[in-house]
């Protein structure tokens, strides 16, 4: 019986090195532009049911709980949690947040489309808008050299100032993305996330309409990492971790007593 404890044991310091390690990369992003935190989720292992729950105990009476004992856990999953993070000002106006629901959508080199929090835009040798990586952001949208004084309204509508022009001159439209189930996206990194079975089908549309954000030109989203909530995590996983240890040791000192008195 120690070493099936010992193995229950051992699973539990898999699970919090697991989520010590979904901890670290919050923290390592604390500082990286619409960064969703993640969160690990626990699950139990199978049940050892030596008596199930209603088995006879005489004639005329019955066990009121099964005798069950568990085996471990794991760690099922991570979900990223999509909650809003603070809006920066930074006076830039090829940087655009996201003042609610919805994604970015950009064109990746591998052909697929990624879909991000991060409105930190630039521009191409051609004017298109792109993400600093180069890739550029759907539909595309093109500005005009020489343009004075680039304008996105809270409703994504693109449009521009040319010299010796008195009205803007409208380029293109911002359109976002939203889905049903946004955890089952899958992230990918470069602040990218992709489309899967478990999050379904994108649902493009315009900003502010239909349930999407805004967009507020010149600021940018932060990550919603609370640092003191994660360190918080940090510590309460660090225990947990010595328990588990601290169990193997009550484990094998158990099995040492008993070997020295057979």
């Amino acid at each position: 019986m120690s070493t099936n404890a010992m193995h229950v044991a051992k699973t539990g310091l898999n699970a919090q090195q697991t989520r010590l390690q979904v901890i670290a990369n919050n923290l390592a992003n604390v500082n990286t532009t619409g960064f969703k935190r993640d969160r690990a989720n626990f699950e139990t292992l199978l049940y050892q049911v030596s008596r199930p729950g209603g088995d006879p105990t005489s004639q005329d009476t019955q066990l009121t709980s099964s005798l069950a004992l568990g085996t471990g856990v794991r760690v099922v999953s991570t979900d990223k949690l999509y909650t809003q993070g603070s809006l920066s000002d930074t006076g830039n106006a090829l940087d655009v947040g996201i003042n609610g629901q919805g994604f970015f959508q950009v064109l990746m080199p591998d052909g697929r489309i990624g879909y991000t929090r991060d409105g930190s835009f630039s521009m191409n040798d051609q004017g298109i808008l792109t993400t600093h990586s180069g890739y550029v952001v759907q539909p595309e949208i093109e500005i005009p050299a020489g343009a004075m004084q680039i304008n996105i309204s809270n409703d994504g509508v693109v449009s521009v100032l040319m010299p010796g022009a008195t009205e803007r001159e409208e380029m293109g439209q911002i359109t976002l993305a939203n889905f049903a189930n946004p955890r089952g996206l899958e992230p990918v990194g470069e602040n990218f996330v992709v489309e899967t079975m478990a999050s379904g089908a994108p649902i493009v549309g315009v900003p502010i309409e239909d349930g999407m954000g805004q967009l507020q030109q010149g600021m940018l989203e932060t990550s919603n990492v609370n640092v003191v909530q994660e360190l918080v995590d940090m510590i309460e996983t660090q225990r947990a971790y010595e328990i588990n240890s601290k169990s193997i040791s009550a484990a094998d000192e158990m099995l040492r007593f008993m070997s020295n008195k057979i």
